[in-house]
């Protein structure tokens, strides 16, 4: 099936409210729903694409990245099922339906076996601020950072059972890792099933607990993690830094790093999108004659701008493909380095300065004429508008 939009697939606009997605979600779940189309692979898709797209959009980081990426957020992206499974798209309904967990009808898994798979305990996600200079941010750059998490247990290797002693049934749900009620719905009596909670849905239990992790297969420690910061990225982002966060329990999957952006100031540019703005203070005679000057660029070498005679204050001159990349490629492709020209006035003169400029004070050419003191009039408009 080609991947859809987000908002196409639950039928909701781009400034959709949170609870108009989630009553859109829930209506196509009830509509696709296995124990409601049992061996129709159609509707299993499009059951786990609406999954997919309620767990993006409900999520505000997530949301804005999509908005802002589409499907190939820096990071990783939405490429791909989001990562879960199904018994991930089954918890969501506790959010979704009121807490009632996720079959109908005691559905147990898709192809109709029955069988529910041992969950995999997924480790919490780590949030890291970086702050990058400008040139870091042309370039992209790639930061170690030591962090403090939870690791897998050396002693007994994640498992959280001692000397090996390995997990006998659990009691409580026989193995099967669920417990299942009966519970009235709006669409009448169903049985549920939910997370058994003796064994937490491993279907075991862990006879002998590890002493060093008592039992949960992770410990508290440290790791040196090695992250790369794409080029073009802008302060409130966060990269997305898969399988670098705590460790899950019981050999689960890793979490991720979120890395939030934070640009520091800069005493040459100013950032405006992925232009870079630099200003030029041009000494009179060169804004009246006009020549070369050399001016510095984000990556640190310097280039020469040729200066028209009569130059006026307020004139902005672009170097096309001298400012910031877009991230990954997205948006309007490098942005461009602005000048924008200032002209100094000394305040203090020699006497022979003084009397060389009032010689020039009658002077017709030294006057504004009506066009250059429309355009200075126009400029000045447009500052406050």
């Amino acid at each position: 099936m080609a991947k859809r939009d987000y908002y196409e697939v639950l039928g909701v606009s781009k400034t959709a409210t949170d609870d108009e997605i989630k009553k859109a979600y829930r209506k196509i779940a009830i509509k696709y729903h296995p124990d409601r189309n049992p061996g129709n692979k159609e509707a299993e898709e499009k059951f786990k694409e609406a999954a997919e797209a309620y767990d993006v959009l409900h999520d505000a980081q997530k949301r804005q990245q999509y908005d802002q990426f589409g499907f190939e957020a820096p990071g990783g992206g939405f490429n791909g099922a989001g990562g879960f499974s199904m018994d991930d798209i089954f918890s969501m309904f506790g959010d979704v339906f009121g807490g009632h967990g996720g079959g109908f009808g005691g559905f147990g898994g898709f192809g109709g076996g029955g069988q529910r798979q041992k969950p995999q305990y997924r480790g919490a996600d780590l949030r890291i601020k970086v702050t990058l200079t400008l040139q870091e941010i042309a370039t992209g750059t790639t930061k170690k950072f030591k962090v403090k998490k939870d690791v897998t247990c050396t002693h007994c290797h994640g498992t959280g059972a001692e000397n090996g002693s390995g997990s006998e049934t659990c009691p409580t749900c026989n193995g099967s890792g669920v417990v299942m009620r009966t519970v009235r719905t709006m669409l009448g009596m169903m049985q549920t099933q939910s997370e058994c909670p003796n064994c937490h849905g491993e279907g075991t239990i862990i006879k002998n607990k590890c002493k060093e992790c008592g039992g949960t297969g992770v410990v508290k420690g440290d790791e040196v993690v090695e992250i790369k910061i794409p080029a073009g990225v802008a302060e409130g982002m966060v990269v997305n830094v898969p399988g670098k966060g705590n460790a899950g329990q019981h050999n689960g999957i890793n979490g991720n790093i979120q890395v939030y952006i934070s640009e520091e100031p800069n005493d040459t540019f100013v950032r405006d999108g992925n232009d870079v703005i630099y200003n030029l203070l041009l000494d009179f005679p060169t804004a009246v004659l006009g020549g070369q000057v050399e001016i510095p660029t984000i990556d640190g070498s310097k280039v020469k701008i040729k200066i028209e005679p009569g130059t006026q204050p307020g004139k902005t001159l672009r170097l096309r493909g001298k400012g910031l990349p877009a991230v990954q490629g997205y948006g309007n492709g490098t942005g461009d380095l602005v000048v924008n020209i200032s002209v100094f006035v000394p305040k203090t003169l020699t006497r022979d300065e003084k009397k060389a400029i009032e010689s020039f004070r009658d002077s017709d050419n030294f006057k504004g004429d009506k066009e250059t003191k429309k355009s200075i009039f126009e400029r000045f408009k447009n500052y406050f508008n």
